[in-house]
């Protein structure tokens, strides 16, 4: 009895799969899978990092290119992206240091998320101080590359006047980076290519920046970082004041470099 269903199954399947009509159905379902609409970042849906770094890039002032990108996706409003050693920056905090109050009222409309560095820029007074009120010393906290809260209000131009005075009274809300002045002999003494590896990317640049600043770069098309010189021979980058970058130097002239990361992480060669 079993034999002769399963015979009759086979059978009947058979008849199916060879009928035109179950051809036609298969073709038809073929044709109607989904395609993507243009090519898909490969670990979608995590967002493409270089349309990410874009956003914050065009989010320092350019505004059609920002609009642009946010009608292709608004949850770039929230783009972060690390230029190095840990320097994040959001799309908004681009706007908020640079002063582009425009394109930051369009990030937050679009879902950006304000905090104490954009509302100074905003001039919001109130709010301002409500944050420093309920955590003393808040000001004293760096934004992206090593900006300062006061920066961040002097950029936002007449309407944070008060949000500047305010700044200004606590006496402490401009604290920068130190760093310790070098002689353009001494800065070259560092600048030169440093490898770690056989591969063209496996490699660093160090170099002047057209400000006289020293900068380090990962080869060949990262982002460069300024370095801030905390004497004998180590730097912090900007953003990232925990991160020592030590050279090594003989006769005047640096000979390799390790980054140091709460441990080492990379040595490298000069070359």
């Amino acid at each position: 009895m079993l034999l002769s269903s399963r015979r009759h199954f086979i059978a009947s399947t058979s008849a199916l799969i060879a009928s035109p009509l179950a051809i036609s159905r298969i073709a038809i379902a073929q044709d109607s899978v989904p395609k993507a609409n243009g090519p898909i970042y490969s670990q979608f849906p995590t967002q493409d990092p270089n349309l990410v770094k874009e956003m914050v890039g065009a989010s320092h002032g350019k505004l059609e290119r920002v609009q642009e990108l946010l009608g292709q996706s608004p949850a770039l409003a929230k783009a972060a992206y690390d230029w190095g050693f840990g320097d994040w920056e959001t799309a908004l905090g681009a706007a908020s240091h640079v002063g582009s109050r425009e394109i930051a009222l369009l990030l937050i409309a679009n879902g950006a998320r304000p905090d104490l560095f954009t509302f100074a820029m905003l001039g919001q007074l109130e709010t301002v101080k409500a944050y420093l009120d309920a955590n003393p010393g808040m000001q004293r906290i760096h934004g992206p590359h090593g900006l300062t809260l006061l920066h961040h209000a002097r950029k936002g131009g007449e309407s944070a006047k008060a949000v500047v005075e305010h700044l200004e009274e606590l006496g402490d809300a401009d604290a920068g980076y130190t760093t310790r002045p070098l002689t353009d002999e001494e800065k070259q003494a560092y600048a030169g290519d440093y490898a770690f590896g056989n591969e063209p990317s496996h490699a660093f640049k160090v170099n002047l920046d057209k400000n006289g600043w020293l900068t380090i770069m990962r080869q060949p098309d990262g982002s460069r970082c300024r370095m801030f010189y905390q004497g004998n021979h180590e730097f912090h980058p900007a953003g990232a004041p925990a991160v020592r970058i030590r050279f090594e130097v003989s006769v005047e002239r640096a000979t390799g470099l390790t980054i140091v990361d709460g441990k080492p992480s990379i040595s490298a060669q000069r070359v």
